[in-house]
Order: C-alpha cells, then sequence, then structure tokens
C-alpha cells in the first residue's frame, strides 16, 4: 500500500527478494496538469508494469474494497509513504500490518519527518519498521538504521537516502516476520522524552522570516526543497528559492534588507547573516538560475 516515488523503491525491493506480492493499494487516479488529465500514482504506474493486481478505493471502508481485500488472503501488508488505514484493514492479516517510516521512531512521527528533521538541522535521521496500531505512527518499532544529514543537504537529498535505506530495511523486515526471528520494542521504551512531531506543512510554514538567525533559514531553504519550497516577496511577487549560500553580513544592513548587482547575486539580510540566493522561482516563470532571475526581472 503506497502512493509516491518513495514507495516504488520499497514495492521493487520486495519484487526483486522474490516476495510474492499479490495484490498493490494505492490512491485513485486525479486530474493533473493544464488539461486536468487523469494521473496515475507512481506505484500504480510501477505495478500495472509489472503486472501485479491494483485496487484503488476512494474509501478504504468500502465495503466492496474490503471484500475484494479480503479475497487476495495476504499474510502481511505493507504500508510505504499512504494513507492512514481503518482497524478493519490494518488489523486483517494473520501477520499484521508493517509500515515503514522515514525517521528514527518515535522522533517525528507524523506526514512530513524528512522536512522537519532537515528544517530543525538535525545531524542524522533514519528510517524504522513497525507493526501498525491505533494511533498513528506509535506502533512497535521491529527495526531501525540510522542515515547521517551532511550540512548542505535538502529535503530532496535526504529523501533519496532514506528512500533506498527504507527499501533495504523493508525487505530484512519482511524476511525477519517470515521467519519469525524478530522482536518488538515499545517506543516508550526508546526515548523518556517527549519526541518531535512532524506535523504536514502548509503555505504559512513556508514564509521566510528574515529577522531569524542565517543559520536557521538556511535550513528552512534545504528542508523544503525541492517542494514545498521556502518562499519571501519581492517587489510584491512570491519568490521560491530552492537553493542557496551562508555568507557574512556586513555592518549596517537590516534583516529582510538585500544586497544585488542586479546580474549576479541577491543576497537577502537574516539575523546575523546573508543568504544568497542560487536558484529560485518567482510566481508566473519557471524555476531559474539566479542570473537568469536578475537578467529578466527589474528588482
Amino acid at each position: 500500500m503506497g502512493t509516491p516515488d518513495f514507495a516504488v523503491a520499497s514495492l521493487d525491493a520486495l519484487v526483486q527478494a522474490g516476495f510474492d506480492i499479490v495484490a498493490v493499494v494505492t490512491a485513485p487516479d486525479k486530474p493533473a496538469g493544464r488539461g486536468q488529465k487523469l494521473s496515475e500514482s507512481a506505484v500504480k504506474k510501477y505495478a500495472v508494469e509489472h503486472q501485479l493486481p491494483v485496487l484503488q478505493p476512494d474509501k478504504l471502508k468500502n465495503p466492496d474494497f474490503i471484500e475484494q481485500l479480503k479475497s487476495y488472503g495476504a499474510d502481511l501488508q505493507i504500508v510505504v509513504a499512504f494513507r492512514m488505514l481503518p482497524e478493519i484493514v490494518w488489523n486483517m492479516p494473520p501477520k499484521g500490518t508493517i509500515n515503514l517510516h522515514a525517521s528514527l521512531l518515535p522522533e517525528y512521527r507524523g506526514a512530513a519527518p524528512i522536512n522537519w528533521a532537515i528544517i530543525n538541522g538535525e545531524k542524522q535521521s533514519g528510517v524504522s519498521t513497525f507493526f501498525l496500531q491505533h494511533e498513528i505512527d506509535t506502533g512497535n518499532i521491529i527495526f531501525s538504521e540510522a542515515v547521517d544529514i551532511e550540512p548542505d543537504d535538502t529535503a530532496g537529498d535526504l529523501h533519496d537516502k532514506l528512500m533506498v535505506k527504507g527499501a533495504e530495511l523493508l525487505v530484512n523486515t519482511v524476511k525477519a516476520v517470515e521467519r519469525g526471528e524478530y522482536t518488538e520494542t515499545p517506543q516508550k521504551e526508546v526515548t523518556s522524552t517527549t519526541p518531535t512531531h512532524a506535523p504536514k506543512l502548509f503555505k504559512e510554514d513556508c514564509l521566510i522570516n528574515w529577522n531569524q538567525p542565517v543559520q536557521k533559514v538556511y535550513n528552512l531553504i534545504r528542508g523544503l526543497s525541492p517542494y514545498p519550497t521556502a518562499y519571501t516577496y519581492i517587489n510584491e511577487k512570491t519568490l521560491k528559492i530552492f537553493a542557496a549560500d551562508i555568507l557574512e553580513k556586513e555592518p549596517g544592513i537590516q534583516p529582510s534588507g538585500f544586497l544585488s548587482d542586479g546580474k549576479t547575486y541577491l543576497n537577502f539580510a537574516c539575523a546575523d547573516g546573508f543568504i544568497s540566493v542560487k536558484d529560485v522561482q518567482v510566481e508566473g516563470k519557471k524555476r531559474m538560475s539566479v542570473e537568469e532571475f536578475l537578467r529578466g526581472f527589474r528588482i
């Protein structure tokens, strides 16, 4: 059960490992683009290419879907980047339902663990497999594995690292469950402190506050790149920032001010340094380098 590219890596790893995938559950096709043509999820595209049965329920409690799911007689269900399941679904298989989560649980439970780990300046993240329970991302941990976050890693970079590491961990988890050689660790035994959460990101979370320290702004930019992307306003237009560097700030420049030669650089002042933007997109235009942007945009 999964939808985006992150889940495809896990599905492919299970197929390559020789497991019998009796069916794939993914999101319904959705209109996308200017023509509003129906777009298939990445998981569906993979499943169709590999002749795997595909289920696309609008509602996971739909009786017809429940009966169809039961008919496959799966021993185990795998969830990777999918919706919250009702108990009637996750409690169906005799060996339970396993979720792969992109963090070292119980840290960063929630919808956006990759983004928030970088936004918060973490030096390490990882992947965890656990059995689903009633509360989201709270089930007993089976395995987990850490991944280092480099100082300049973006959310996209960490996504790709965890996608590969998670697929490997998931295969090892399924093999262990098949053999019955695993232990379950309750999440409350992993840490005595209150875990950091990773809630869904909204547009207001992505607006840059230039009064903050430069490192915090830099972490926000890379933690939201390439999606949903940090942004600011310039000439009353929205400017998305995909990539930037940190520079020392010259005396006398106030936060929210900026320096530019109108040709090669655009540096925004933070509380204690400059963010030198490198890769941007102004509303109504395509993504471009800062040099391209300055050639066509009068500040």
